[in-house]
């Protein structure tokens, strides 16, 4: 990973803190690049700081039972990563990849404790994101508990599309892996695989190499709501 500037605008960080406060922030903190597959931080690393991702996209996921993984969410273009290990203690409790080339703004604890002590603006919009982060967790894990396998496959889909969007050829613009697919949805590689043979026979979806295009979301959705 090396450092590198960034406009102080297009991250979380800098687009909700005061404009007095800018200037601080740019001498506190520093831009990351990571390649995609790099780790941002690692799960059981000593917690540093935060991470204000500037550019690209990431997957926040944790060790599952045995070598298995579970993927907690995916990130893009001005989420923040690693605020779970500010509240768990000394060590991250999860882990966060890129998944392409991405850029991240860091700072310190002791800096983002300024910040807020500083910015109850900035303060409450970091609440308010822990809030809809919670509120998305518990979603997620009644869903991993009581939905179908299928349904939390085609949700899953519907979900990358919803954070990452679509380019000019209507494919998600994130390549996302089946095994990817797998860890959040929490089933295995065959299912999906086998899932999405019955996808695209379908015309449901079309697959180009890891890239995926959505041409039926009313189909995805009902086999969604057939499961509740």
């Amino acid at each position: 990973m090396k450092d590198e500037k960034c406009n102080l605008s297009s991250c979380f960080l800098c687009k909700h803190c005061i404009p007095e406060w800018k200037e601080v922030v740019a001498a506190k903190k520093k831009t990351i690049q990571f390649k995609k597959g790099e780790l941002l931080f690692k799960e059981g690393q000593k917690v540093n700081g935060i991470f204000f991702l500037y550019s690209g996209a990431a997957k926040v996921h944790k060790q599952w039972v045995g070598e298995k993984e579970l993927i907690i969410r995916f990130t893009r273009e001005g989420d923040i990563l690693g605020h779970r290990g500010l509240a768990a203690g000394e060590l991250y409790p999860v882990s966060a990849t890129a998944l392409v080339e991405s850029k991240a703004c860091f700072i310190t604890n002791s800096f983002l404790e300024t910040t807020l002590k500083a910015d109850h603006g900035f303060t409450y919009r970091l609440l308010q994101f822990y809030t809809t982060e919670l509120q998305k967790a518990e979603m997620r894990m009644r869903n991993l508990a009581l939905m179908e396998v299928n349904a939390r496959i085609a949700e899953t889909i519907l979900e990358i599309q919803e954070v990452f969007g679509r380019n000019s050829d209507g494919y998600i613009t994130v390549p996302v892996t089946r095994q990817d697919i797998a860890s959040y949805s929490g089933s295995t590689y065959e299912t999906v695989f086998k899932f999405f043979k019955t996808l695209t026979a379908s015309k449901t979806i079309s697959v180009l190499g890891k890239s995926i295009r959505i041409n039926n979301e009313k189909k995805l959705q009902m086999i969604i709501a057939n499961a509740k």
